[in-house]
């Protein structure tokens, strides 16, 4: 424990996992749908349920889905919170975050917090998220679209082994996100056969820019195991399905058919 907290990690896919997580001394629930980078969906409303039996709060990142897609707090959360560097930006010229709540007395409490620590971003920087909330609906949805074509691509191609998109069909989890999303998001995550190959793919991308961060107007592809996910380590990375050949993108507006074709050469050459 750092600070006097205790952490403990659960699938929380599984709500009898939560359950069994869950102790009198918990209070709060943490988690991400989307997750980052397996795609894996988790059911809010039903983890709200457990976690408000138990006297717990329920805090979403709802980083990957956006407001446009995803309402936590309609769903049941308590909190949801937000990179906005990432899609409420969307230029890749901004570091920010977002708290998002509907209970006035947490939201005070919260508001007092911030300002006592001074997490309070410049002028600036609000200008720049304002600007690019103004966008956001048409943004996301073109690249909900584009993520979506990308990936049903990717899913037809002899060099890919496995795609992650809530979008697709196929996906293990449709069915949710169909009922809690209202599209399939701008990001996307498959798999070639080694590391080797994905870094051969990487490296010969043009379009797609190699980058760690997400959720702009420009298409962004990164390479799990060596970049963001970097700092755990392997044989845990592996254990839950962050292979060595695992490739994420952040699926831009620009035309998808330059996107197309670009993975396209990509995965030829490495095949």
């Amino acid at each position: 424990s750092r600070y006097g907290l205790r952490f403990d990690s659960a699938d929380l896919r599984d709500p009898g996992a939560l359950r069994e997580a869950l102790t009198e001394r918990t209070r709060m629930v943490w988690l991400e749908s989307p997750t980052n980078p397996l795609l894996r969906l988790v059911d809010i409303a039903a983890v709200a349920e457990i976690a408000r039996e138990r006297g717990a709060l329920t805090v979403v990142d709802n980083t990957f889905a956006t407001p446009v897609l995803q309402n936590p707090l309609a769903l049941g959360a308590d909190i949801a919170v937000h990179s906005s560097t990432k899609y409420l930006g969307g230029h890749s010229d901004v570091v920010g975050g977002a708290v998002m709540l509907d209970d006035d007395a947490l939201a005070a409490s919260l508001r007092f917090h911030q300002n006592a620590v001074g997490a309070v971003p410049s002028p600036f920087d609000c200008w720049l998220l304002l600007r690019g909330v103004k966008t956001l609906s048409l943004r996301v949805r073109q690249q909900c679209a584009n993520a979506l074509a990308v990936a049903r691509f990717l899913e037809g191609h002899p060099a890919v082994q496995a795609v992650h998109h809530p979008g697709l069909e196929s996906h293990p989890q449709h069915a949710l996100a169909v009922r809690q999303m209202s599209g399939g998001g701008g990001m996307v995550s498959f798999e070639v056969d080694t590391e080797e190959r994905a870094l051969e793919v990487l490296s010969r991308l043009r379009v797609f820019l190699l980058a760690e961060s997400l959720g702009a107007v420009e298409s962004l592809a990164e390479h799990p195991g060596r970049m963001t996910h970097a700092s755990i380590a392997a044989e845990e990375r592996r254990r839950v399905g962050v292979g060595d050949g695992l490739i994420r993108l952040s699926v831009g507006v620009e035309d998808l058919d330059d996107l197309v074709r670009d993975l396209d050469q990509a995965l030829a050459v490495s095949g």
